[in-house]
């Protein structure tokens, strides 16, 4: 609008005013500014208009001034409108997403720094832009048997991915505290899966890998059943190694297998981390399309000895090195870093 009076009051001598440029004041106001300034614009450019007119004798009334004058006040009209629906999309767009963070915190609720004899850190990220919920997911407990410990992957994204997910967590979250057997806490996932996960019209390969872990009480080591997850890996003083596991079909397709899955245990000192991660983080690719390496990259960072294997660190490096790695990455990412205190 500066610039507009400006350029007349130089070009004065011009035929023709240039108020007719003052016409796209009022939407870019709408963009930006609330109604009330929206039509305080309005009234301006109005007055310009006017006034850059009445400055060239018989210019104010002429009709294609009139006209101006005309246009002005209903684009007016129409950017004070779009102003107020804006503000109305801003308020829905933030409820929305105060209800989206609402169920992301019920669940992928964050972990305690410490829960019974584990100090645990945690990393989540959607992998589609906008969303905070999506197909990875993890969950810490304490129960009678000891703290448990359950992350997976649901096949696909989007609303039934999440379904899945909800199915998953609050069966875990009830029934990790009266199986006694980690393999059959992993079963009855599998049926809650079954029963309730909504599967959509003509997808007869929903599944779920997964991880469930225990601490036991006692302390000295850790149990795994592997549900066709990657499986974990254990960092110490002296470097990284991928546990062994027994892999069994992942949740969903338990049908395939041979029956209960194998529980595995391994040894675990103190002071050693357990560190769970989705593909996210395994299949992120860099500009060559080359996978990121985990196991090399924490022993280049981790592996000399001289820094403090702290869970938070751990999950702190895996997401700072994966986002300089990755190149367009588009897939869910949960890391879980657990450390036996």
């Amino acid at each position: 609008m500066t610039v507009d009076v400006v350029v007349d009051l130089v070009l004065v001598q011009g035929r023709e005013p240039l108020s007719f440029l003052l016409v796209g004041a009022p939407p870019m106001a709408a963009a930006t500014r609330s109604p009330r300034h929206t039509a305080g614009i309005t009234v301006v450019c109005l007055g310009l208009e006017m006034w850059m007119a009445s400055r060239r004798p018989g210019h104010f009334d002429e009709q294609h001034h009139l006209a101006l004058y005309t246009t002005t006040l209903l684009i007016g009209i129409a950017s004070v409108a779009l102003s107020r629906q804006r503000i109305r999309a801003e308020a829905s767009l933030v409820h929305a997403r105060s209800v989206a963070e609402a169920m992301q915190m019920t669940l992928l609720r964050p972990f305690p720094d410490q829960l019974g004899p584990v100090q645990a850190a945690s990393f989540y990220q959607a992998g589609e832009d906008g969303t905070l919920v999506g197909g990875d997911f993890y969950e810490l407990c304490e129960t009678p048997f000891g703290v448990r410990v359950i992350l997976g992957d649901v096949r696909g994204k989007g609303l039934n991915a999440v379904q899945t997910v909800a199915t998953v967590l609050g069966s875990f979250r009830v029934s990790a505290h009266e199986w006694t057997d980690l393999s059959r806490l992993a079963d009855r996932l599998e049926l809650s899966i079954a029963r309730n996960s909504g599967r959509p019209a003509g997808d007869e390969e929903l599944f779920v890998t997964a991880l469930l872990l225990e601490f036991p009480p006692a302390g000295g080591s850790v149990r795994i059943v592997d549900r066709g997850h990657p499986s974990p890996l254990k960092l110490t003083s002296h470097g990284t190694q991928r546990l062994h596991t027994t892999p069994a079909p992942p949740l969903g397709l338990g049908d395939l297998g041979p029956g209960n899955a194998e529980v595995t245990t391994h040894p675990l000192q103190t002071g050693e981390v357990i560190l769970l991660y989705t593909d996210g983080v395994s299949e992120a690719r860099n500009a060559g399309g080359e996978f990121y390496p985990v196991i090399d990259r924490l022993t280049d960072h981790f592996g000399d000895g001289r820094r403090d294997l702290d869970p938070e660190a751990l999950v702190s490096f895996i997401k700072a090195d994966t986002d300089k790695w990755s190149v367009g990455a588009d897939d869910d990412r949960a890391v879980i870093a657990l450390r036996l205190a």
